[in-house]
């Protein structure tokens, strides 16, 4: 059985894309070097792959910030901003992604969301009405050229054009059907160099079609293909699909002439009764995604040996194939030199897949003469899925069984607390503050490494942050910001700090999987019951709070975010996981509450992320559990104490009713990125709680000018009453540096100052 790799991950195995990068944006380094650091990574992903006899191996699944992004740079979908700006290819990419500061002009990066139902973030391309689409750049053919020159013939990885389109952001009156001749058009001439090339494979990327797909979406993506199709020559195609199954366009993707179609038997819960109900065509190839590149457990070769059985009755030829990039995963467990084997021997990495579709090709050709369950590679696998040792805590399973419905309801109403928070806060109009982190400068990381090494004693470790957080309050103070934060010294992560506080967890050493860009993270795996048996957070806001006279918010995680930025558990729901974890940031609330604080911000940044891609499953797979774990974690506490939350990077606006339903007195969205798009949705559902859209970008080095948050905010002030406003930046300052921090805070409290003095 031939075996399939989607995508690789891209950053390098130690991280040498980020940090060359940064570099890259420091000037500190050519663009010559950081292409050289780029073909390393590529020639030993390849290499890598080429070693574990993959029969698949993509090209063009690297990126110096973003896939989306190139697709959109490579077909001439570059704004006009960008472009007068008179900068380098590469820095006008960068400037797309990042944002541009500078001697040759000013300007915001592009929008940024999350990828489907990943933590991973792509750029938004923006068309009007004015681009014109073509084929302006030659990326794919060169990196198929050097991969062939390295004796490898990959397939080439494309964003494909219907998923491209309903990806972008159309600011004009045009929509995606009015572009789609230039892009198909654009498509054709790149297969035609790549044919010229002697490219074999060409793998389009449309994981748009597992949504909810209305006709005038199927009529978009058969007009593409229909044209496209029609002069391939000796190309062969291989429509790559992910995160789902393709149900409402299953038949008509298999009437069509493609040579292979990759589906995904992860989380396409319908895509095997798909299969078996209507077929798959014969002359075909169904890329069969079966081996998880979202999650890090060790596959259990008999269900993927299982279903490649079943589908040999309906498919004539089988490629074994990852379930999605394998961008999600870390690179290799060859890095963690301190984690038990005890767990280490139930992981699989990016590496480690390679080895695992190695092992389950050849036990299916092994099964097709001889018993499988006799095979040493079988046995030694079932040996994994028998038990987990230290993984159950039966006092958290009763008292998850011990919930009850009165439990997920806070008390009383959010009309009635806002009247008695507004009194006892006594805050001003168009109250100003931060999301919650401030930067962490290298002095901050080498502290919290010292400690780690045993260099200094845990009092030297806590008298450092309390003397940085001493100075982040004073400078909120003299900035002049009315709710301050403790800056989250101690804290290396806002899921991982957490993680390293609850039982259940265990942690990796350089387990870190991109985010977006450069920012990459690494997230803690749950492998038991999850509990808290000691405060977190409260130390630290005790000592904040002792340092001013204005009101300090505390700050945690919420459950569904910590559970969807780890690596979850897959022995049991990630609802009973979710629960779990609710009760144990449910009494870190009430511990802070019972020490003096009186604002509580409990971010769930990533609510989204596992919220089903078609809408029909939104509530009965997702939504009627994660938003009463959130009500669960904060209905404990007084009417007077404010509970806040913090959202960013994805797409909101479809659930404003479920976010209104969390029940919190302020929520801050992301909003800067997007042109504040999401006030409308607030508006337009009479969105009760109080509300704090970003009022400018910190994914982006760029300081913004007082004028351009005053516009911000009349345009916050004509959807949202003045009352219920927020200022405050679009998330955590953690990832800026200090002198463009202090600089926007100052600008943005001028700007509420203006506003509020009006």
């Amino acid at each position: 059985m031939k075996t399939s790799v989607i995508a690789y991950p891209r950053i390098g195995k130690d991280r040498e894309l980020k940090f060359a990068s940064e570099k890259f944006f420091k000037g500190q380094i050519t663009e010559d070097v950081l292409s050289a650091t780029a073909y390393e990574i590529r020639k030993e992903n390849l290499l890598k792959e080429k070693e574990a006899g993959i029969s698949f191996i993509s090209s063009n699944d690297f990126s110096f910030y973003d896939n989306v992004l190139d697709a959109a740079y490579l077909f001439n979908i570059i704004p006009k901003r960008y472009s007068l700006l008179g900068l380098s290819p590469l820095e006008t990419y960068f400037a797309m992604a990042r944002g541009y500061q500078g001697d040759k002009g000013n300007v915001k990066a592009l929008a940024m969301k999350k990828w489907f139902n990943t933590n991973y973030h792509y750029i938004v391309p923006e068309i009007d009405d004015d681009t014109e689409i073509r084929l302006s750049g030659n990326k794919p053919i060169e990196e198929f050229k050097e991969a062939r020159a390295l004796g490898i013939d990959t397939k080439i990885d494309i964003i494909g054009p219907f998923t491209l389109l309903k990806l972008a952001r159309y600011t004009g009156n045009k929509s995606s059907k009015d572009f789609a001749k230039a892009l198909i058009i654009s498509y054709a001439e790149l297969f035609d160099k790549l044919y010229q090339e002697g490219a074999e494979w060409i793998q389009l990327d449309e994981p748009w079609l597992v949504r909810d797909l209305n006709e005038e979406d199927k009529e978009l993506f058969r007009e593409i293909y229909k044209s496209l199709l029609e002069n391939k020559k000796s190309l062969k195609f291989l429509l790559q699909t992910y995160f789902g199954d393709i149900r409402d366009i299953y038949s008509q993707v298999c009437d069509m002439a493609f040579d292979g179609i990759g589906l995904d038997f992860i989380e396409g819960r319908r895509t095997l009764d798909l299969v078996k109900s209507k077929g798959f065509p014969k002359g075909k190839i169904i890329f069969a995604g079966l081996v998880n590149g979202k999650n890090i457990w060790k596959n259990d070769y008999s269900k993927t040996l299982h279903i490649l059985t079943e589908l040999k009755n309906y498919a004539s030829d089988i490629v074994l194939n990852t379930s999605c990039s394998l961008l999600h995963v870390p690179y290799s467990l060859e890095n963690e030199t301190k984690l038990s084997e005890v767990y280490l021997k139930h992981m699989a990495f990016a590496q480690e897949k390679l080895q695992e579709l190695s092992q389950i090709s050849s036990l299916y050709d092994f099964s097709e003469s001889a018993n499988v369950k006799d095979h040493p590679i079988y046995k030694e696998n079932q040996l994994l899925f028998q038990g987990r040792i230290n993984s159950v805590d039966q006092e958290v399973r009763n008292r998850v069984n011990s919930i009850k419905e009165e439990d997920y309801t806070r008390l009383p109403d959010f009309s009635e607390r806002e009247k008695l928070q507004k009194e006892k806060l006594g805050l001003p109009l168009f109250p100003t503050t931060s999301i919650g982190s401030f930067p962490q400068t290298q002095d901050v990381r080498q502290n919290r490494q010292k400690l780690r090494k045993g260099l200094i004693s845990l009092e030297e470790y806590r008298d450092f942050n309390k003397k940085k957080i001493a100075e982040c309050i004073k400078l909120q103070e003299e900035i002049g910001l009315d709710v301050l934060v403790h800056g989250e010294y101690e804290r290396n992560d806002m899921v991982e700090y957490f993680g390293e506080n609850l039982e259940g967890y265990i942690f990796t050493e350089k387990a870190w999987v991109q985010s977006y860009g450069t920012r990459c993270v690494k997230p803690p795996i749950i492998w038991g019951d999850v509990s808290r048996k000691k405060p977190i957070t409260v130390f630290w806001s005790k000592y904040a709070k002792s340092c001013t006279n204005k009101p300090v918010k505390g700050m945690l995680t919420g459950p569904v975010t910590i559970l969807n930025w780890s690596f979850p558990r897959e022995d049991i729901s990630i609802k009973e996981s979710t629960l779990q974890i609710a009760l144990a940031i449910r009494d870190e609330v009430l511990d802070l509450e019972a020490n003096g604080i009186d604002i509580i911000q409990i971010d769930e940044a990533a609510l989204r992320e596992k919220l089903p891609l078609r809408k029909s499953d939104w509530y009965s797979e997702y939504l009627d559990w994660a938003i009463p774990a959130f009500r669960l974690v904060h209905s404990g506490v007084k009417p007077e104490t404010q509970i806040h939350t913090h959202m960013c990077y994805s797409e909101f606006t479809d659930i404003i009713p479920a976010i209104d339903a969390m029940d919190a007195d302020v929520i801050t969205f992301e909003a800067s990125r997007s042109d504040l798009q999401i006030l409308d949705s607030l508006k337009e559902n009479n969105f009760r709680t109080e509300v704090g859209p970003g009022v400018y970008d910190i994914h982006s080095p760029r300081v913004p000018s007082v004028d351009e948050i005053v516009n911000a905010l009349n345009a916050m002030r004509d959807r949202i009453e003045d009352s219920k406003l927020w200022v405050n930046p679009d998330c955590g300052l953690k990832t800026r540096g200090e002198t463009e921090t202090k600089a926007s805070l100052i600008n943005l409290v001028k700007a509420a100052r203006i506003i509020r003095d009006k």
